[in-house]
């Protein structure tokens, strides 16, 4: 899957300051929340940045360029730290969104074996296929699919019931978002310390990465 996904050059124009650090996590056991996972988002949320910091500034940069309204749909870090105390998911979702409002970028997590074909981010045509969670995509927003249809909208506004990570979920890849002001060392940082996090959760856990920059 790594080597399949694809940035698409529409996106770049858009923001060619834009890289995605690619983390895909084979073979680990997902169960509810618990005391470690808490911890995790309790420290997160003590870290989290103002609102108006320039890392989630730049994102609502990035949604106003394709004609979204970042007060209405907004990027994932910027809604996550407006949720405070973090929400409890399950082991695996606690561990990227702490480290999301840690580092101030968003995060997105998807189950593997619900992907139909490689994931890409491009610009919507308007006819593509999404579930009623996510509705339909408006022409020109940036958008993360595969072959069967749109998996997040508005580049990372809102995930599709399809493809989220469940108790159930074994294999996952995890995409890291980044744009200036965050450096890449900035970047590299935030997934070492995901990839700590999935080992602790699964010992067992195979990962592997790749940046697209």
């Amino acid at each position: 899957m790594l080597n399949d996904i694809r940035i698409d050059d529409a996106v770049r124009d858009l923001r060619p300051d834009f890289a995605a650090l690619l983390i895909e996590a084979n073979g680990f056991v997902n169960g509810p929340s618990d005391d470690r996972s808490r911890k995790w988002l309790s420290k997160a949320a003590e870290r989290a940045a103002p609102l108006h910091h320039k890392k989630i500034e730049s994102w609502r940069d990035a949604y106003r360029a394709f004609g979204a309204k970042p007060s209405r749909t907004r990027p994932s870090v910027d809604a996550l730290i407006r949720r405070m105390p973090l929400p409890e998911i399950n082991l695996v979702v606690d561990a990227y969104n702490s480290i999301s409002v840690s580092h101030t970028l968003p995060i997105g997590g998807e189950d593997l074996r619900r992907y139909e074909g490689p994931a890409r981010l491009v610009r919507a045509t308007g006819d593509e296929k999404a579930d009623e969670v996510l509705g339909d995509p408006d022409p020109g927003e940036v958008i993360w699919r595969d072959d069967a249809g749109v998996t997040c909208r508005r580049w990372n506004w809102r995930q599709g019931a399809r493809t989220r990570i469940t108790e159930e979920t074994v294999d996952a890849i995890f995409i890291l978002e980044r744009l200036a002001p965050m450096t890449m060392d900035e970047l590299n940082t935030a997934g070492e310390e995901l990839v700590t996090l999935l080992h602790l959760i699964s010992p067992d856990v195979r990962t592997s990465s790749r940046t697209i920059s």
